[in-house]
């Protein structure tokens, strides 16, 4: 099998398309594109022309939204009904605070200390989306982040429109987001789970072999930043409204879709300790990086080699 391969610059991260038929790598990266530049659209809390900047600034007002912006925050509250509100897209505040408060690379190069005070967060209940009539309230004062979910369903229909458009199968990767679709290789999708998301397959890590699917890494070392002597990280935990604690470095889960497999990584660093045993609870496959770079898997994830451990280390 001939399998193609493209990267490019997309929703503040690499996009890679791989494709099972190298002529039809074109046709899968447009289709690909084209479902990236809308959820970029709907979806983006660094847009002022984005659907959710217009939500986030309406004061409490009632909107009516497009039918992939609904998605999108169905998909969030979903995330937060499934893992108990450990997983919340009213975060936005607590971001804000911490000094996320514009793209990440121009965020990453401020230097101003921030406030560390707990707040816990909102909660998502005070998301109100009618899915009939299409419309979403937000309480006011409240600040919806979608952008661990948002790209992860950006994955999943990036994949799925791009098989449709190329007849063939296709793997996107979106930084530690991945879904699959159409006929995989005979030999499944060779993956490698690593911290580095930007990392080539021959790289340093774990490789397994996906068919179906999705896989996510939710991962305190690539989206972190320093304000005032603070080390800070993007995955917030809505119980405090601060980054989660340090436990794990990384956790990489598979499932059903992208969106359930981010949606159970993130929750898996926020609950810290408390992750094995709550993967194992809900059945989904995970690997878990603590700290000092020791990995331990649950429910089948394949073990790797201590050497391989190591050099994770």
């Amino acid at each position: 099998m001939d399998l193609a391969t493209t990267e490019f610059t997309a929703l503040g991260t690499i996009a890679r398309v791989v494709t099972t038929d190298n002529g039809r790598l074109d046709a899968a990266v447009q289709a690909v594109r084209t479902e990236l530049e809308a959820i970029d659209l709907a979806c983006s809390r660094f847009r002022p022309d984005s659907e959710l900047s217009r939500l986030n600034a309406a004061g409490g007002a009632t909107l009516g939204v497009s039918p992939l912006f609904a998605a999108a925050i169905e998909a969030a509250l979903r995330a937060s009904r499934l893992t108990d509100g450990v997983v919340d897209p009213t975060v936005g505040d607590a971001l804000i605070r911490l000094g996320y408060d514009r793209d990440f690379e121009i965020a990453h190069g401020q230097t101003a200390p921030v406030s560390l005070e707990i707040r816990p967060t909102p909660g998502w209940q005070l998301v109100q989306l009618d899915r009939v009539a299409r419309t979403v309230r937000l309480h006011s004062g409240v600040i919806l982040d979608l952008g661990a979910t948002a790209k992860a369903l950006a994955c999943d229909r990036s994949a799925e429109a791009a098989a449709s458009a190329a007849g063939c199968g296709v793997l996107v990767s979106l930084g530690g987001d991945i879904a699959v679709a159409g006929k995989a290789p005979a030999e499944g999708w060779t993956v490698l789970v690593t911290d580095d998301s930007h990392a080539s397959i021959d790289g340093a890590g774990q490789r397994v072999g996906i068919v179906s699917g999705g896989l996510a890494t939710s991962s305190t070392t690539v989206r972190h930043w320093c304000r005032g002597g603070a080390s800070l990280h993007h995955i917030i935990d809505p119980r405090t409204g601060l980054p989660a604690q340090p436990c794990w470095r990384t956790v990489s889960t598979a499932a059903g879709t992208c969106v359930d497999a981010n949606t159970a990584a993130t929750a898996a660093v926020v609950l810290g300790l408390d992750a094995p045993r709550w993967l194992e609870a809900i059945g989904l496959p995970a690997r878990l990086v603590a700290m000092d770079g020791a990995a331990r898997t649950v429910c089948g994830w394949p073990s790797e080699p201590l050497e391989e451990q190591r050099a994770a280390a």
